[in-house]
């Protein structure tokens, strides 16, 4: 809903360079990563340009999308199903919203290996109050994203203040939150071990549907809310007497995404169900064939991301917050002397981080109905940050948006249920972790490729 264009994600409305120019370093390089021009044609020329010049954003990883996509669904029918897509949405919604968080961490090069296992002991948090002594779920979630909030602000401080690396902080997290999350799961009131989720609302996220009209309602706010935005900003650019993105470009855009959000909502709200067949059952002594119930509509975890992305898409690209960010991970020194609070901004980014560790670690809970150390292992963490990398985010910092998560966790999503039905049997698993670890291989080269060709080409 906001601007997705650049692959830093920076807005460049009117008036930004102006106040950044007293207040903060000079962001008119930034400007240069959004095309502008008079002419479709030209936006075109120039986005063409950039692309060769090694700023390719999240084009490899959409190109692989469809591939992949395009692959499985012709050498396996069962992945084109209804059922199926619903499912990946699901199974894929716990590392997006990881992902989502590490894309800030990310961005100012530094790294959270502790990431799936806070997410771990935020939900066991939630889960062990919930069972345990019977708190509503506004507690029981609260508890979860506060202990996130925690976690966060402990490990920003200690790479902030104390200097530790974050590679050394959070591999040291990330051992002992395992820890922390099985004593909380193997002690205190209630069930122990793998803890099963009991709040209906909780299992809602990831096992109900939106009503149809809310799923269509959803839909429409998303495309006016990004045609308003768009418009608003080539208004305020032209009144300013600066190049804004052409008519054309725009309606392009806005018509591009209604496309997708209506085929999305169109598509999840027809009946799912794999079982269709009336089923024998005992209704009062007497047996009936019963249809099982249908299974339509968006799920609610879709709201969740959509949330999500559209927050954190505005800080980044419409706030001096995400203008600091972008200015520390481009070069912390120069941040430093323009005035910019570095170590606030680096807290503040693992803050981010292990927030939506939390309401990831939530999300993955309410998928498999219960929380356990397993769910939150090394291999949810890799996912998450293979999301981010493989969408676009560097790992060198200063360039990547919220876009690169859910762009790259749809291409993880698809490898990971693609492969696990395609290659079955003994050797499956380990099919599956060994293209995903050449995907996310090949997306660090382009990074670093990229890089170096912008480098040589003076967009860098």
């Amino acid at each position: 809903m906001t601007n997705l264009e650049g692959p830093q994600g920076v807005d460049t409305d009117a008036g930004s360079g102006a106040s950044a120019a007293t207040e903060e370093p000079d962001v008119s390089s930034w400007a240069t990563t959004v095309p502008q021009a008079n002419s479709a044609g030209g936006y075109v020329r120039q986005y063409l340009q950039r692309v060769r010049g090694g700023d390719m954003g999240s084009l490899p990883a959409i190109g692989g999308l469809v591939v992949l996509v395009l692959l499985f669904s012709a050498i396996q029918p069962t992945f084109r199903g209804l059922y199926n897509f619903g499912n990946m949405l699901t199974e894929g919604s716990g590392p997006i919203l990881l992902a989502m968080g590490l894309v800030f961490v990310l961005l100012l090069g530094e790294i959270d290996l502790s990431a799936g296992f806070s997410g771990g002991v935020c939900a066991a948090v939630m889960v062990r109050l919930m069972v345990g002594y019977d708190l509503p779920w506004p507690v029981t979630i609260a508890a979860a994203l506060v202990t996130g909030v925690i976690i966060g602000l402990l490990i920003g401080w200690l790479r902030a203040k104390v200097r530790i690396p974050s590679f050394v902080v959070t591999l040291a997290f990330f051992l002992a939150f395992q820890g922390v999350a099985l004593f909380i799961v193997n002690n205190g009131a209630g069930a122990h071990g793998d803890v099963r989720i009991t709040d209906d609302f909780v299992l809602a996220f990831e096992n109900d549907q939106m009503p149809i009209w809310a799923g269509w309602l959803l839909a429409v706010v998303l495309i006016a809310g990004y045609a308003a935005i768009k418009f608003s900003a080539q208004a305020a650019r032209r009144r300013q007497g600066l190049l804004g993105e052409p008519t054309a470009v725009l309606a392009a855009k806005i018509g591009g995404l209604a496309i997708g959000a209506l085929v999305v909502v169109f598509l999840l709200n027809q009946n799912r169900s794999i079982n269709r067949q009336p089923i024998p059952t005992n209704v009062n002594g007497t047996i009936k064939f019963v249809s099982p119930p249908a299974v339509e509509g968006v799920p609610w975890v879709v709201l969740v991301l959509v949330f999500f992305f559209v927050l954190w898409t505005f800080i980044l690209s419409r706030t001096r917050y995400g203008r600091h960010v972008y200015a520390v991970g481009g070069n912390e020194e120069a941040a430093r002397r323009a005035g910019i609070p570095v170590d606030r901004v680096r807290i503040s980014v693992f803050v981010i981080g292990s927030f939506m560790a939390a309401v990831g670690g939530i999300m993955i809970g309410s998928n498999v109905a219960a929380v356990s150390v397993q769910n939150y292992s090394g291999n949810t963490l890799l996912l998450a940050v293979g999301a981010a990398v493989i969408g676009g985010t560097s790992l060198f910092g200063g360039k990547g948006r919220v876009l690169d998560a859910l762009v790259g966790g749809a291409v993880v999503e698809v490898i990971q249920n693609g492969m696990a039905n395609l290659v079955q049997g003994n050797n499956g698993s380990s099919v599956q972790y060994i293209v995903t670890g050449i995907v996310l291989l090949l997306a660090a080269a382009i990074d670093a490729l990229s890089r170096r060709r912008a480098g040589a080409t003076g967009l860098a």
